[in-house]
């Protein structure tokens, strides 16, 4: 099937139709200026050389010419096979706590927001790294699995919210697991999971298993998403409180994501405004050793357009060719 790369340039081919106009104009004029010299058959006795034939063959060549060459600037292309990819890099599972505590506004403008606007730089600074996206609260799911389609990451990132999981809660330990089951069978050695997380109310034991994810050689790293000494969380216009009425406030476990990560043979990182860190979790990761990754991909379509061009430059040279005079030599002439 024949497609084009740059399409808009077709829209050239709407000149075409001009070139005879302009010439029919051009000669009219001649005719005008002959006619202020005498009579327009005595004038063309004078000029036997000239040929008006040939004038509308030139033209006609070079409408030819001009369509190819238009066609070439389109870049045509036909076809499209798979072909098998290879890559080097590491498989990075980001599990991304969406509770509803990630709604307070210890950063601008929520901790979530910020934790996206994160990943989304991130996923802009990959090149053969592999990535997947796990979403979690009371329990956990795989949003994306791992791809190096950066484009989809970013779509299914920006789709996030804390209605992204109907059940609420921070079941850390239960993402981690899910992180470790959703890595590729082609994956041995550069695996890695980023938690990022306030860490509160964690309903489950993620150290025993961020230690069995590095007894299978995948690092856990944590990032903690929060402060100290707490805010708020904001709730359809008002802020969130408990069965007693009191505002609930939302604060940064420090403890158990430092656990979490040395348990994972990883780092823990305070996420910051300005840095948030990903950055020097992504600098460890770098670190280990990458790995190779095939995949069957769709090969680009193979170019035409070296043709068209071709075939336009020989209608543009017979076009220099053939001139606006008559022939003085004729076939078979002796």
């Amino acid at each position: 099937m024949l497609s084009f790369a740059q399409a808009q340039y077709l829209f050239l081919l709407l000149l075409i139709p001009f070139f005879f106009i302009i010439q029919a104009l051009v000669l009219k004029m001649r005719r005008k200026r002959i006619r202020k010299f005498g009579d327009e058959a005595l004038v063309a006795q004078l000029m036997p050389s000239y040929s008006k034939g040939k004038v509308w063959v030139r033209v006609i060549l070079f409408s030819i010419g001009f369509f190819f060459f238009v066609i070439g600037l389109s870049r045509p292309q036909i076809g499209a096979k798979l072909k098998e990819h290879e890559t080097k890099g590491a498989e990075i599972m980001i599990v991304l706590d969406v509770s509803n505590s990630m709604l307070a506004e210890d950063y601008s403008p929520n901790r979530l927001e910020r934790a996206k606007l994160a990943i989304s730089r991130l996923v802009d600074k990959l090149r053969d790294d592999r990535i997947g996206l796990i979403v979690f609260a009371g329990n956990s799911f795989v949003q994306l699995p791992i791809t190096t389609d950066y484009v989809s990451a970013k779509m299914f990132l920006n789709s996030i919210t804390t209605d992204s999981v109907p059940v609420q809660g921070t079941a850390i330990g239960d993402a981690i697991n899910t992180a470790i089951r959703s890595f590729s069978a082609q994956s041995e050695k550069s695996r890695a999971v980023i938690v990022i997380t306030d860490g509160e109310n964690h309903e489950d034991d993620p150290v025993a298993v961020a230690e069995q994810a590095a007894e299978m050689g995948i690092r856990v790293f944590t990032i903690g998403v929060g402060s100290p000494e707490g805010k708020p969380i904001p709730m359809d216009g008002e802020l969130l409180k408990d069965k007693d009425g009191e505002i609930v406030v939302t604060r940064l476990d420090e403890k158990v994501l430092q656990d979490v990560a040395q348990a994972g043979n990883g780092v823990y990182v305070r996420a910051g405004n300005s840095e948030f860190g990903l950055n020097p979790v992504i600098d460890n990761i770098k670190r280990m050793e990458d790995e190779m990754y095939s995949s069957i991909v769709f090969e680009e379509f193979d170019e035409q357009f070296m043709y068209f061009l071709g075939i336009a430059l020989f209608f543009f040279v017979i076009e220099m060719l053939v001139g606006d005079r008559r022939s003085r030599k004729h076939l078979f002439n002796r």
